[in-house]
């Protein structure tokens, strides 16, 4: 299924139903900047990566990996928890694809892999025109509070 949402259309369209996105469609935006957008998503692959997400040591985890690769023993160094706990950890990011393992001599380094990351800012992305149709309308509830006070003000 696809359709097409425009920018300058979607404030209207905010208050019949503004929860009506599904991961798995084919997708399609034109909006102010000209472009158009087009995502496939693979659902199963965006939750595994949101329910690794979930947890604050993983995202710690991938922190430390963003600054390069390491071992599991320099993973779970900050960490008050044993070994096992923070292979399960690892392992959790391994299935969403967040990490990949190497083999170096006799350790095994952990490294992040940020495809699945593109993958929710991708997601995030479609929400966009929803996001700037609220601040437009925010900006202009603002100005209509700022002009109101300014007339109270000139009484």
């Amino acid at each position: 299924m696809a359709w097409t949402r425009d920018c300058d259309a979607l404030p209207s369209r905010l208050t019949a139903d503004p929860y009506r996105y599904l991961t798995h469609e084919l997708i399609s935006y034109r909006g102010k900047f000209g472009g158009s957008v087009e995502t496939s998503i693979d659902e199963h692959r965006l939750t595994e990566t949101f329910a690794a997400l979930a947890n604050s040591t993983r995202r710690a985890m991938l922190a430390r990996l963003a600054q390069g690769a390491a071992t599991v023993n320099e993973l779970a160094e900050p960490f008050e928890m044993s070994l096992p706990a923070i292979s399960k950890h690892i392992k959790v990011l391994e299935r969403a694809g967040l990490v990949v393992r190497g083999q170096q001599a006799q350790y095994r380094p952990c490294a992040l892999d940020a495809a699945p990351l593109r993958d929710v800012s991708t997601w995030a992305e479609q929400y966009r025109p929803v996001w700037e149709a609220r601040f437009d309308q925010m900006d202009d509830y603002l100005a209509q509070l700022q002009s109101q006070g300014k007339d109270q003000r000139t009484r």
